[in-house]
């Protein structure tokens, strides 16, 4: 039985498993595919403050390597403390703990709380998951948390935290094309960055139902904080390994607008996460985005995909999940 503070989803999955003249039970059979657990690259961030230049060159490297081989990896001594994380937990928690009418019509967090999927118009498409995707423009707004007084104090710190974080890991990345690093903090701020609070109620319906359907992030890159139920996974080699979730560090992934700028120098890895039967899952993730009129385009010549703004990249994701239920990608807007 579903709790008053969980989102309807035992409900809005059953209309559309009815409705679905093709459902298979909301399985996903590529969820059987999965044959490893996988740790990530741990990357140690203290090695870019270090006075020892080959530390620094070192770990400017492993971030790279790591962003072009992977799409993903885990970085630890990060300068985000820990009592920072603990307190942005409780307070998550608390907030998706509220009654659901609340959460769902008391306009809290700019009117951004989010369940299942709108748009879906079959099983495979469903997500079991609540979430607040803030602008960080409203994050300090405090007729934005209504009795959740405590959060806004916390959020603030947390989003100035992981915007420092995000635009320090850019410029190496940035740099390492041979580009100047400014070119990031020009056209990414808190104007158009994004926080994502996320709650994955239990679901025992079946072990294959997506948490968060899979997908590829559209923004340059994202940093994630998760708690340890585990339930990510992302493909790697044609498959879907299981990520073994490590309470020491955070999740950095590449966006689509990264492997785009990069010439695909940097990927945009395919992810997603699978429900747990018994336990719910909480985290955190931060979107490095840029403002909609700013234009994408290669760091070098001969470029793979033509310049298009991020507004007009949006679009083209709104209108691909209005046709066909999911995203497209970069796809479209290769030459």
């Amino acid at each position: 039985m579903i709790e008053s503070w969980n989102p309807p989803l035992l409900h809005d999955y059953s209309k559309l498993s009815r409705r679905s003249s093709h459902d298979d039970g909301g399985t996903n059979h590529s969820a059987k595919l999965i044959m490893e657990e996988c740790e990530l690259p741990l990357i140690d961030l203290s090695g870019l403050k270090s006075k020892d230049e080959r530390q620094k060159i070192s770990c400017e490297n492993a971030i790279a390597k790591a962003s072009s081989e992977w799409g993903f990896f885990q970085v630890v001594n990060h300068g985000v403390s820990l009592e920072l994380l603990r307190k942005m937990r409780r307070e998550q928690m608390k907030l998706f703990k509220a009654p659901f009418q609340m959460k769902a019509n008391c306009g809290i967090l700019n009117n951004s709380y989010r369940w299942g999927n709108s748009t879906a118009t079959c099983p495979k498409q469903f997500s079991w998951s609540e979430a607040f995707h803030i602008p960080l423009t409203k994050i300090s707004e405090a007729d934005c948390y209504g009795e959740f007084t405590t959060l806004r104090e916390v959020m603030v710190e947390y989003a100035a935290a992981m915007q420092d974080l995000a635009k320090s890991l850019a410029g190496v990345l940035v740099r390492n094309l041979g580009q100047k690093d400014n070119i990031m903090r020009e056209i990414c701020n808190e104007n158009s960055c994004f926080l994502r609070l996320n709650h994955y109620p239990p679901c025992q319906i079946s072990p294959e139902i997506f948490g968060l359907v899979p997908h590829t992030d559209s923004d340059f890159l994202t940093i994630l904080h998760q708690d340890q139920v585990g339930g990510l996974q992302l493909m790697k080699d044609s498959k879907w390994v299981a990520v073994k979730p490590n309470q020491n560090a955070l999740i950095v992934n590449i966006g689509d607008l990264f492997q785009a700028w990069s010439n695909d120098v940097y990927k945009s890895v395919e992810h997603k996460v699978m429900a747990n039967g018994k336990m719910e899952r909480f985290s955190i993730a931060y979107f490095l985005c840029p403002s909609y009129d700013s234009l994408i385009g290669s760091c070098k010549e001969p470029s793979i995909y033509r310049k298009f703004t991020f507004g007009e990249y949006r679009y083209q994701i709104q209108q691909d999940v209005k046709l066909i239920g999911h995203k497209v990608g970069l796809s479209t807007f290769r030459l």
